[in-house]
């Protein structure tokens, strides 16, 4: 029988139904592992296409021109500024911008002219119609500097606000691993693309990471409940408890990132692809991509990072070890289910509870 998504949401809290995600993260590491080493042999080897907001440059805007052939803006380009290579990207139907590198300085005013003009004739429209910013070196190294500190700060107040929220640096350290992982496997695949990297993008990247980081401590937080009075009891171990808090959000978790993404799908696919708003690429790229990236860590990587961490821990690899104890000498009454994993807070229907946990009476007065 087939179950809705509200039965299977409530078999998942109950622990009727569960899945190993904990027991099995050699496999989710190990598909981490590839794809982030996928993401720096493309960042090391290809490169970042940084924006010349970073780089330093000029750039050259044609307006609500009939023309949008690339090659008219290059072959200007590669008449008046030979030495340069130009970057032309178009946006809507009848909008054409070209980014070239930093002209010679003693000539750079003369130049842009020059490419103005020709740029208009080109695309047949008036030169007010032309518009073009140059942008110096000095500047966007300063911008550059500014994106890797502000991305510097957002991770050290991570770690400060996961430390003191959770009294556990194991989780802050699980939180810190998971954003690497999004925040890496995210400009991998701007690296792959050769997609421009721009301001928009690095607002990008701190948004998906805040979104990550979200979605890890409302799971973290779940652990935190199930395992409150974990030496309390031997029935089951940190790792069963830690995968239940994880099964029982992972409709939240899911549910979440469908609504997040179908708004960015919207603006990446339709928006940049089918409309033509090229400049909308940057930022919706990192969205998408780092949105879904970060629901995959926040399941497969934050927390079973998380457990493996913490079963290095002498208190909880002492308890494990009695619990495991424990239920090889039969003296463990946990439910199993078919597939040989244990129930953890699963109903055992049929079973007769005795009559302890039959409700009590009151006596009546004669």
């Amino acid at each position: 029988m087939k179950l809705n998504l509200a039965q299977w949401g409530n078999k998942l809290h109950s622990g009727e139904k569960t899945y190993p995600i904990v027991q099995q993260r050699k496999r989710w590491f190990l598909v981490s592992g590839v794809l982030v080493a996928l993401s720096l042999l493309m960042l090391f080897t290809k490169g970042l296409n940084m924006g010349i907001d970073f780089t330093g440059g000029t750039e050259f805007r044609v307006t609500d021109t009939a023309i949008t052939e690339p090659e008219e803006a290059r072959a200007v380009v590669a008449e008046l500024a030979p030495d340069e290579t130009a970057r032309v990207t178009i946006l809507g139907d009848n909008d054409v911008r070209i980014q070239i590198g930093v002209l010679d300085e003693d000539t750079a005013q003369q130049t842009a002219r020059e490419i103005t003009t020709q740029l208009a004739e080109a695309y047949d429209v008036p030169e007010a119609q032309v518009s073009f910013t140059q942008i110096g070196p000095t500047w966007g190294a300063s911008v550059g500097k500014a994106a890797v500190k502000s991305l510097v700060v957002f991770l050290v107040l991570v770690s400060i606000v996961m430390a003191l929220y959770f009294r556990a640096w194991r989780m802050s350290a699980a939180a810190l691993v998971a954003l690497a992982h999004d925040l890496i496997i995210t400009v991998g695949v701007y690296a792959a693309t050769g997609i421009e990297v721009s301001p928009a993008s690095v607002i990008g990247f701190l948004t998906i990471l805040g979104y990550s980081l979200y979605d890890t401590v409302v799971v973290f937080d779940k652990i935190r409940e199930n395992t409150a009075n974990l030496t309390s009891q031997h029935r089951y171990t940190y790792d069963e408890l830690a995968n239940l808090g994880l099964n029982q959000t992972l409709v939240r978790s899911i549910n979440t990132s469908v609504v997040a993404l179908l708004p960015v799908s919207a603006i990446l696919f339709i928006g940049t692809f089918l409309l033509g708003a090229g400049t909308l690429i940057d930022i919706s790229l990192a969205l998408f991509v780092g949105m879904a990236v970060g629901t995959y860590s926040s399941i497969f990587v934050a927390t079973p990072v998380e457990v493996a961490l913490r079963d290095n821990e002498e208190r909880i690899s002492a308890h494990t070890a009695k619990v495991l104890e424990l239920r090889a000498a039969g003296e463990s009454d946990v439910a199993i289910s078919e597939d040989g994993e244990v129930r953890v807070g699963a109903v055992d229907k049929g079973r007769h509870q005795g009559t302890a946990a039959q409700p009590k009476r009151k006596k009546r007065k004669g």
